[in-house]
């Protein structure tokens, strides 16, 4: 699935995977696109940050914008006023990464007139196996927060349903799938496609599935360091 809006903003409930779909979505775009930047505003989660592979991300020519030096480590609600450079700037193909909930949609509300008439696209990741989005009625009425507080639509839905590197199951991957189909019926937005790890890719089961995009793995919980 090729996302062909300027602007992509990454959302979801708490330990979707959003901010790894960022990640593959910025190197995507690097590879097309001379000028391109991965706002980390993910507020909310301490261990999952796009900021935290700043440094690859330079090598391949992304732009990462973060708080720098001592705050780029700091579990603080801070958020960069660089952002505004590069929505402005419309040489650049922009990825914004979200904190869960309505909580960390509430800092991209902040950027409503700059984004409301823009080329944009709102991503919403599914993991089915988090609390409050097991089911199709949970997704719905957590959508329904993030566009309340963002006062944006969501555009697009993204199956992204895991349980980590070694315990997704083919039942867990087609649970989410089916919940983000109900989801899409519902609210009538798209459903986009499913998202795999790369390393699943050959194993049995898997490669019989549909509509779907593998992503590299980039981040790590610290005690898998």
């Amino acid at each position: 699935m090729e996302h062909k809006k300027r602007i992509k903003i990454i959302t979801g409930h708490f330990g979707s995977g959003k901010t790894e779909i960022a990640i593959n979505l910025a190197i995507k775009e690097s590879e097309k696109y001379p000028k391109v930047a991965l706002n980390d505003l993910d507020v909310i989660n301490p261990y999952f940050r796009s900021r935290d592979v700043g440094e690859h991300l330079k090598k391949l020519g992304v732009e990462l914008i973060a708080p720098k030096g001592v705050l780029a480590t700091a579990d603080l609600p801070i958020v960069s006023p660089e952002i505004y450079r590069v929505l402005n700037d419309k040489s650049y193909r922009v990825i914004i990464d979200v904190g869960g909930d309505k909580d960390g949609a509430t800092a991209l509300g902040q950027y409503y007139h700059h984004l409301k008439d823009e080329d944009y696209e709102l991503l919403f990741i599914i993991n089915a196996n988090r609390p409050y989005v097991s089911s199709v009625e949970g997704v719905i009425n957590t959508i329904r927060q993030i566009e309340a507080v963002s006062r944006l639509s969501v555009t697009g839905l993204i199956n992204n349903t895991n349980l980590g590197c070694n315990e997704t199951t083919l039942d867990n991957v087609v649970l989410g799938s089916k919940i983000s189909e109900e989801v899409s019926k519902n609210l009538n937005i798209p459903f986009l496609y499913t998202t795999l790890s790369d390393y699943l890719g050959n194993s049995e089961g898997f490669d019989a599935l549909t509509n779907i995009n593998y992503i590299k793995r980039f981040m790590t919980l610290p005690w898998e360091n």
